[in-house]
């Protein structure tokens, strides 16, 4: 297993190096200790983990179109590839397909421990104060408005509705990033959201404090 995540992790650095949308190398490394740190204290298969985090964002749909299925193909292409058996490429597979959150209204929960700690792993990443530099990231890179408080969030009831979202950035917090506290799967997951959640909220007040002193309290 320690080639095979030797060689992952050489590939999967030169693919995402000059990203800016906050789904680079450096997000990949941290997911990846997230995980493991959730994997041993959890007890999963730390080795499957660490090899599902370093593909989980291979190919993610948001920068193809739309297409869920296109980071699990690109992932089963490289592990085949590098002649990993067929059963460690399917749970591999099974965990980057439902990786990714979906929509409030859309229930991703894993099959596996080891993809629930991957799950958290990637959400942990989510939040907090990276969390936030990586939602302006993203949101500045798609040329969204920073925030707008004449457009409401909307919890989005489908996949469907969520990729077709464009809302300010603000509006992704209480889309998504506020709800993972309560969506991680495991107790070291949701341990750890725990201080990164509670700093989002502590941000959010500033912001709109200095937004508006008057209107603290959006949406």
């Amino acid at each position: 297993m320690s080639d095979i995540l030797t060689r992952t992790a050489q590939f999967i650095r030169e693919k995402l190096t000059g990203d800016c949308t906050g789904h680079d190398w450096f997000h990949i490394d941290r997911v990846r200790r997230n995980a493991l740190q959730i994997a041993r204290e959890e007890g999963a298969d730390v080795g499957l983990v660490e090899l599902a985090a370093l593909l989980h964002d291979i190919a993610d749909w948001k920068f193809h179109e739309g297409d869920d299925t296109a980071g699990p193909r690109a992932a089963r292409d490289w592990l085949t590839q590098n002649e990993v058996n067929p059963e460690t490429i399917d749970l591999v597979c099974d965990i980057i397909s439902t990786v990714s959150f979906k929509g409030a209204g859309v229930c991703t929960e894993m099959a596996s421990l080891e993809g629930r700690c991957v799950q958290d792993g990637d959400r942990l990443d989510a939040i907090g104060a990276i969390g936030i530099a990586r939602a302006f990231a993203f949101g500045g890179h798609f040329g969204r408005a920073m925030f707008d408080p004449e457009v409401p969030p909307e919890l989005h009831k489908s996949f469907a509705a969520y990729k077709s979202k464009g809302g300010p950035t603000i509006n992704h917090f209480y889309e998504k990033l506020l709800l993972l506290k309560d969506r991680m799967q495991t107790s070291t997951g949701r341990r750890l959201a725990l201080q990164r959640h509670q700093f989002m909220e502590q941000y959010l007040k500033q912001f709109f404090f200095e937004w508006n002193p008057d209107a603290p309290n959006w949406p």
